[in-house]
């Protein structure tokens, strides 16, 4: 007689199994979920009370930083900027002043006078405002007008400006005080730095073609045939790129 095996319990469907798989991890995942959550809110409460100090220190903070600003900082400024107001009027009265005048009108402009603040105090009195920082430009202006060169590189030093004009103008000022006490190499320094500063067709022509001409002087032929042609490439159609080609010339046929 024939004999069968008895067949076992229909297997599951595979999808079915799938599915159960993906139920228990979820299951898991909440679970692990509700743990976490348990975890931190016990932290929470059994921290409140250091949490709750911490909170109150940063609010403290901000608006201590925010007080400051408001009742310290922009009254300090404000004053800065009024003090600035009288030594630039003896600055401005210098620019068209003439022969032994001008000289006594930049010094009142550096010392002050009738009570009054000049560039000097308020460049000290007022460091790490704007009107400070801008104090140290008319000293270093003013100081590079009377010829004193060292004071003029000091405080024209001291002046920190991101402006596409008075950037760089102030970079150039020092290197006309180095020129004119005769140390080229530096002059040459400050003049590429001046050019580089901000690229405009005011300051960075100006300055490449000092510190070209500054490398002519120094027998530095190559590398002021490389300045002037950059005038040329870059700014041809300012005044000094419309002449630039007889230097560019000199420079090159000196070499």
């Amino acid at each position: 007689m024939a004999t069968y095996k008895k067949r076992g319990a229909k297997p599951r469907d595979k999808k079915d199994q799938q599915a159960a798989e993906m139920q228990s991890t979820t299951a898991e995942v909440f679970n692990t979920l509700d743990e976490t959550a348990s975890r931190s809110e016990q932290w929470i409460e059994k921290n409140s009370k250091t949490l709750f100090y911490g909170l109150v220190v940063v609010i403290v903070i901000i608006l201590g930083y925010l007080g400051y600003n408001k009742y310290v900082v922009e009254p300090h400024e404000t004053e800065a900027s009024n003090e600035l107001a009288f030594p630039r009027k003896y600055f401005d009265e210098a620019s068209t002043a003439a022969g032994s005048a001008v000289d006594s009108l930049l010094q009142l402009g550096l010392d002050g006078a009738d009570g009054k603040y000049g560039f000097l105090d308020v460049a000290d009195t007022y460091s790490g405002t704007k009107a400070g920082n801008i104090a140290n430009y008319y000293a270093g202006v003013s100081y590079l007008k009377m010829k004193k060169y060292k004071e003029a590189i000091d405080y024209l030093s001291k002046f920190k400006s991101d402006d596409d004009i008075l950037g760089p103008t102030a970079l150039g000022a020092i290197g006309d005080a180095f020129a004119d006490i005769d140390q080229p190499k530096e002059a040459l320094e400050y003049y590429e730095k001046a050019a580089a500063k901000k690229d405009n067709e005011f300051t960075a022509p100006m300055f490449l073609f000092k510190a070209g001409k500054i490398a002519l002087d120094l027998g530095e032929f190559a590398k002021a045939e490389k300045l002037f042609q950059k005038i040329k490439d870059n700014y041809p159609l300012t005044p000094i790129g419309r002449d630039i080609d007889k230097y560019i010339s000199s420079a090159k046929y000196a070499q």
